[in-house]
């Protein structure tokens, strides 16, 4: 899902803004052009909780593995983005499931995030239309707001997508995701900014339903490394399954 630099021109009267450039750094703030990670998932919903630790791997946009670690009745369980295509591994039944686009919308593990927010199967500024829609102070910080509204000929899952982004460090603090009536349906807050790489990047980010406020899914960020020297080999089919 975001890299801190953006190009800002500075005219006497205004501030020229790069919206897509923004947006894509923001879907890319924990990958980059390759990354690796360890990341610990906490679901709490009205009946249970549960904790998860995973390893990530990404490549652009258009490459990732995830591979959950823990706990050890899930391990080896294992999601792989390769181009197009999305599959899910299942080691308890030994099968390997290839992900139908209906089902990018579909929760991750029974967390609050899906299919399509832990691969990143969509790139938003290929399928929205972008509009700042706020330029001003929320919390005492400088901030824009980004709507992203879905054009004609795309089908997607939002009505709109907005993203509040700090100026001064030009990451997202927040984003607000909104059905076809306008109504909120979920938002996700980043918080606790850490090291990581040279780079300091929100390390966790919260999922909360907007219908179920006392739930949530929060994602710990508690490694994470850039520019590893991965390539499209590394996310092959073969490797979906842990040989470890």
């Amino acid at each position: 899902m975001f890299v801190s630099v953006v190009a800002v021109s500075v005219a006497p009267a205004q501030m020229e803004i790069d919206l897509v450039d923004i947006i894509n750094q923001a879907q890319r703030l924990h990958t980059g052009d390759s990354s690796t990670g360890v990341v610990r998932m906490e679901v709490v919903t009205e009946h249970w909780e549960r904790n998860m630790t995973m390893e990530m791997a990404s490549y652009g946009n258009d490459y990732a593995l995830i591979r959950i670690l823990t706990p050890a009745k899930e391990s080896g369980t294992a999601t792989l983005k390769a181009d197009r295509d999305i599959w899910n591994y299942l080691p308890k039944i030994d099968r390997t499931i290839k992900v139908p686009a209906s089902m990018m919308g579909g929760s991750w593990m029974g967390s609050h995030f899906t299919n399509d927010d832990l691969v990143q199967e969509s790139t938003l500024t290929d399928e929205y239309d972008l509009e700042l829609t706020f330029d001003g102070e929320r919390d005492g910080a400088a901030v824009w707001e980004i709507t992203l509204i879905p054009k004609p000929e795309t089908a997607v899952v939002w009505g709109s997508i907005m993203y509040r982004v700090r100026k001064d460090v030009v990451q997202p603090v927040g984003a607000f995701y909104y059905d076809e009536d306008g109504e909120l349906a979920r938002s996700m807050e980043f918080t606790e900014p850490k090291r990581f790489g040279g780079r300091m990047l929100p390390s966790v980010m919260t999922m909360v339903p907007a219908d179920k406020p006392d739930e949530l899914t929060r994602m710990v960020y508690e490694e994470l490394n850039f520019d590893v020297g991965l390539d499209e080999s590394y996310f092959a089919l073969r490797n979906l399954q842990d040989r470890r």
